[in-house]
């Protein structure tokens, strides 16, 4: 397998195809980079190189027991990056991932960088606090640990629904994507996936998305159950300078997966632009 060593002796996985503008994926909890196979295969074919990773205790990469939180998940991807010699490198992720762009950006700065996209993104803040009442109190996330303990096969089959918005009236979403998303989580290590939690919930990127300084692409879906619009991509485009924000009537948290074609079309004429 094509992997990385980073400072602690972690192993990450990543995946490197096709040939011109690089583009980095960053994938959300608790899945891994197979995830952006449906963006990666159509960017290639459209004359970029695509790198994306598993991240620490996900999927092919080791199941470290340190470093499961914002500051080393921004650390393994400057690692890659910096391994492969990537230059001028649209950054992309995807709900957690997106928080690891975003801790990125502001821990190693943008000399890497040229373009910035945020897809249903956990910035700036999930958790609610006195500065942030709008978010979601902590009770919910202590539900989160405590399903994935007791059973995290089930958990994740309930995930699913949520994720993809599969439990709304209507919803056309196959047996084939629920299971797929099953079939990644369970790939990820119990005490990976439980300290992730508190890694994307309770992690305020204020700071670091004011460091923005590279064109940025918000991108969410109106009907996510997992990271609610209002609480965390209407106020990251508020926090970076010149962003572009597209919103998704309908959507859910999976968007990349339920609107494939519509969202590797966005993708690309923000990269091209």
């Amino acid at each position: 397998m094509s992997t990385i060593r980073t400072n602690d002796g972690t192993e990450i996985y990543y995946k490197d195809w096709g040939a011109g503008p690089v583009v980095t994926f960053s994938h959300g909890w608790p899945l891994n980079a197979d995830a952006w196979d449906g963006q990666m295969q159509f960017l290639t074919q459209n004359g970029f190189r695509v790198v994306a990773h598993d991240r620490r205790g996900h999927g092919r990469s080791s199941q470290a027991g340190s470093g499961n939180d914002m500051d080393g998940y921004a650390d393994d991807l400057a690692a890659v990056i910096e391994v492969l010699d990537l230059r001028d490198a649209t950054l992309v992720g995807h709900s957690t991932g997106g928080g690891e762009v975003t801790r990125y950006i502001g821990r190693h700065g943008t000399g890497r960088v040229s373009r910035a996209v945020l897809i249903s993104a956990v910035p700036p803040l999930l958790l609610k606090t006195d500065a942030n009442p709008e978010g979601l109190p902590i009770e919910v996330f202590d539900g989160l640990r405590a399903a994935l303990f007791q059973d995290r096969a089930q958990f994740y089959q309930d995930l699913a629904l949520q994720f993809y918005g599969a439990n709304r009236p209507g919803a056309k979403v196959s047996k084939g994507v629920l299971d797929q998303f099953w079939l990644w989580s369970m790939q990820a290590g119990l005490r990976n996936a439980y300290e992730s939690i508190k890694a994307f919930s309770e992690t305020d990127f204020t700071s670091d998305l004011e460091n923005f300084d590279v064109p940025t692409l918000v991108m969410h879906g109106e009907d996510d159950q997992i990271v609610p619009v209002k609480d965390s991509a209407r106020k990251s485009a508020r926090l970076i300078k010149g962003a572009k924000e597209i919103y998704y009537p309908g959507a859910p948290h999976g968007l990349t997966a339920t609107l494939q074609d519509q969202v590797n079309a966005d993708l690309l004429a923000f990269l091209r632009g």
